[in-house]
């Protein structure tokens, strides 16, 4: 029975009462004991009363007023953090799909391991978002529009195709392009439906070759930040990857300080993932952090309930040791 506020702390003032009562309590114990004392006939004292009292007797007001104590903290109404599903959010998720991720530092490769922890995170994102999936090399396509029906995302990805070049800047264009369009048909509410990209990559940006070009990666994650969309980046392979192209080895090391420095633009988060368990954690990571939001809601039923028993306990054991009620 845990809370991290009271939404009504003045009721406390009722755990006063309680005091008082149990002040009460001790104080007529202590005169009946006086009394008792009074009686200089022991030997008729002992035989009215052969036996002391059983401490038995102190149960039923010790649960009452336990209780009571327990429904004057119910009064001043906690409050807890509870984690509630979105149900009015749009996530893109933007897979890169550049002739890199052919490497097989991640086997089988880095696409098919891309492939199968982007559907995880689909299937298990909580079911009232809008995701939508986007692929991106030298240019940048959104195969589904963001819906609730994640299926056409599943779908999607296991069609993928890779071509060359990497067009960062763009895949976060056409992200944000596509949020504004939900937003518009969407409406509803004085804000647009928060939003979250999740960009995972495995190289640095090709076209333009500088990120901080009008249509570059770093460009289009300061644009990000003012539109209040934070971009997740996964950085996906290992330094040591590499990719065999019309007859040459080629190193295809994976880049993970400019996508760092998006998703710090942008006021995202930056994952690291060299293998598919990795990736498969960083997306777990994610879909908590997109899937759900923390609200304070009412703490005060566990309180109710055990008060509301202790009380019922005091007067059942009153019954029970003294056939009355305390």
């Amino acid at each position: 029975m845990r809370f991290s506020a009271l939404a009504a702390p003045g009721w406390l003032v009722f755990a006063a009462v309680v005091g008082a009562l149990s002040i009460g309590y001790v104080w007529v114990l202590r005169l009946r004991h006086k009394y008792t004392l009074r009686f200089t006939n022991l030997e008729l004292l002992e035989t009215v009363a052969p036996t002391r009292p059983s401490w038995s007797r102190h149960i039923p007001p010790a649960l009452l007023l336990v209780g009571l104590l327990l429904l004057t903290v119910a009064l001043a109404g906690p409050v807890a953090q509870t984690r509630v599903p979105r149900n009015r959010a749009t996530v893109i998720l933007a897979i890169d799909v550049s002739l890199s991720m052919r490497a097989t530092d991640v086997p089988p490769s880095r696409l098919a391991a891309a492939q199968a922890g982007a559907k995880t995170f689909a299937d298990n994102l909580t079911p009232g978002i809008n995701l939508g999936l986007e692929a991106f090399a030298g240019t940048a396509s959104m195969l589904v529009s963001p819906v609730t029906d994640h299926t056409a995302t599943d779908n999607a990805l296991d069609h993928l195709q890779l071509a060359e070049r990497t067009a960062t800047g763009e895949a976060i264009f056409t992200a944000l392009q596509a949020i504004d369009t939900l937003a518009g048909v969407v409406g509803g509410g004085s804000t647009p439906p928060p939003a979250r990209i999740v960009l995972e990559s495995d190289g640095k940006q090709t076209v333009p070759a500088d990120l901080n070009d009008p249509r570059g990666a770093f460009t289009a994650a300061r644009l990000a930040k003012e539109r209040n969309v934070p971009i997740s980046t996964i950085s996906f392979g290992t330094t040591a990857g590499a990719i065999d192209l019309n007859g040459s080895h080629i190193p295809v090391p994976v880049d993970d300080e400019s996508l760092r420095r998006i998703a710090e633009l942008s006021g995202g988060s930056f994952f690291t993932a060299t293998s598919a368990d990795e990736l498969q954690a960083s997306y777990q990571n994610l879909q908590q952090q997109i899937g759900y939001e923390t609200h304070l809601g009412d703490a005060s039923r566990p309180w109710l309930i055990l008060g509301s028993i202790l009380i019922a306990a005091a007067a059942g054991t009153a019954l029970v040791l003294h056939q009355r009620l305390p």
